[in-house]
């Protein structure tokens, strides 16, 4: 978690400059923000990340020369030097529409509507920020009900280490893809929340996936749930 003397950085990309300051002014009247640059293009974005590092990138869809989805997928896919790479949080005008889904595949951690309160806003940075991922378990049920209406991938596998997972791993897998919180999982399991943080940083691990997020994405994808039941394949 970051401390006062760590504060968390921030880099907003969005090609219209209402929102790009606006949202800058924002996370800049937070004791715990500093916005670090800004950026108007996806391939700005991606440049401006690797001079600067930053912990957060507020990441638009739409954007000339690189979309946000192409720049998602270029800044969590390498990590130069060592550096890890930053948490997207995607913008975006429309409700799960298609690009976010495909933005989520890309490897961004969550996203929010460009209407966001002040306090949404300074709410999301943080918990992604803090490794969390999507923001709301509401906000993973609504993605997997977008999973109900796609065709299943004939070319999805399951993670490599999908084997190495415990019975009691892969069933909170099963739980983590079905959109329950943490609580929830420890009251259906009857164990403690620390517990199923436990599991689920494991699970993580073992399947080298960045977060719960991409948990849900290959659980659906790879068939490992089926939408509207609660059973693997």
């Amino acid at each position: 978690m970051n401390t006062p003397s760590s504060l968390i950085r921030v880099v907003v990309a969005d090609d219209h400059v209402v929102v790009r300051t606006g949202f800058a002014a924002l996370l800049d009247s937070q004791p715990d923000f500093t916005v670090v640059r800004t950026a108007s293009s996806g391939a700005e974005a991606v440049r401006v990340c690797r001079e600067v590092s930053p912990d957060v990138v507020l990441m638009d869809i739409r954007m000339p020369e690189m979309d946000g989805i192409e720049a998602t997928r270029q800044l969590v896919g390498s990590s130069p030097d060592g550096v890890d790479a930053p948490r997207i949080l995607i913008l975006t005008t429309f409700d799960l529409d298609e690009y976010v889904y495909d933005a989520l595949r890309a490897g961004a951690s969550g996203f929010l509507l460009k209407e966001v309160t002040a306090e949404r806003l300074f709410e999301a940075v943080r918990v992604v920020a803090a490794g969390d991922a999507l923001l709301a378990p509401g906000i993973t049920r609504r993605l997997i009900s977008e999973f109900a209406l796609m065709p299943a991938r004939p070319d999805a596998s399951p993670p490599p280490g999908m084997k190495a997972l415990t019975a009691r791993e892969r069933e909170v897998l099963l739980l983590v893809a079905e959109g329950l919180s943490n609580p929830e999982i420890g009251a259906r399991l009857v164990v403690g929340e620390e517990t199923v943080k436990t599991h689920v940083s494991r699970i993580l691990g073992k399947l080298a996936l960045r977060d719960r997020t991409q948990a849900v994405i290959a659980a659906y994808e790879t068939g490992l749930v089926v939408p509207g039941s609660r059973k693997s394949e």
